[in-house]
């Protein structure tokens, strides 16, 4: 087993967990923490005594999303258009997981933090947790494939709403919406989580898998030819004044003015 510095793995059974382990910053995605998640979701491949992974936020939070705090090397065209799909490649690497996958969110689940639920093939939430997708309010697109996931989840015109003005939202509503399969009181999510992850992990594997591969086979098959561009589309974006008036009033605590430069 692999030495992990920003998660833990849970083995309990056929269920194991994958514990984002940043409880000190929210779980914000670091490209640290990022590239862990990716390794390890490859490695269930070769993991035959699991059946279920079930995703979860260690601390208060599930994940803030990506840390904005990292610094970044200067790095050329090329190398940056690579560290831009590195998110891509973590929710790819989720979705491929052949293993019945489970997010157990509470606390804020906001940008990539939200981006990680929706590549599961289900999610429970706490009743205090929110979700949402704030990159267009910094002045940037959503990436790391994740739009389809959202569009497949909750509908074009809500997802337009949720993704375009970039609002929190609560349980209830996603609940309501489709982007969320149940909801609980705080103290019942684990007990939710188990019985869930239960029912699967006592499914036949070959089958269940085969099963979930085809139904995400049958659903996707377009989301490669339609987000291939995703990462260039930011990196134009991040060049824009509106991207930094954005990361500038995120950081500064105000209201952003955005221009259309």
């Amino acid at each position: 087993m692999n030495n992990y510095q920003h998660i833990k793995l849970i083995r309990q059974g056929h269920i194991t967990t994958l514990m984002l382990n940043r409880p000190e910053a929210m779980n914000a995605l670091s490209s640290g923490l990022m590239k862990e998640i990716e390794q390890a979701s490859r490695d269930f491949l070769s993991d035959e005594e699991t059946r279920v992974v079930v995703f979860r936020g260690c601390g208060k939070h599930f994940s803030a999303g990506a840390d904005l705090k990292e610094i970044r090397a200067a790095r050329n065209m090329v190398m940056q258009r690579r560290d831009f799909a590195l998110g891509a490649r973590m929710i790819r690497a989720i979705t491929e997981i052949q293993q019945v996958t489970i997010a157990a969110i509470h606390g804020v689940a906001l940008g990539g933090g939200a981006c990680i639920p929706t590549a599961c093939d289900f999610r429970i939430a706490s009743e205090d947790a929110v979700c949402g997708y704030p990159e267009v309010n910094l002045g940037m697109n959503l990436m790391w494939q994740s739009l389809p996931l959202c569009v497949r989840l909750i509908g074009p015109a809500r997802a337009k709403r949720m993704i375009m003005l970039g609002d929190k939202e609560d349980a209830q509503t996603l609940l309501d919406w489709g982007f969320l399969d149940q909801v609980v009181p705080f103290l019942a999510l684990d007990q939710a989580i188990e019985l869930m992850a239960s029912r699967y992990a006592g499914q036949p594997p070959a089958a269940t898998q085969m099963i979930k591969q085809s139904i995400n086979a049958v659903s996707s098959g377009l989301d490669q030819a339609i987000m291939h561009m995703e990462a260039d589309q930011n990196m134009l974006t991040a060049r824009s004044e509106d991207r930094a008036e954005g990361m500038s009033a995120f950081f500064e605590k105000r209201d952003p003015e955005f221009k259309g430069n």
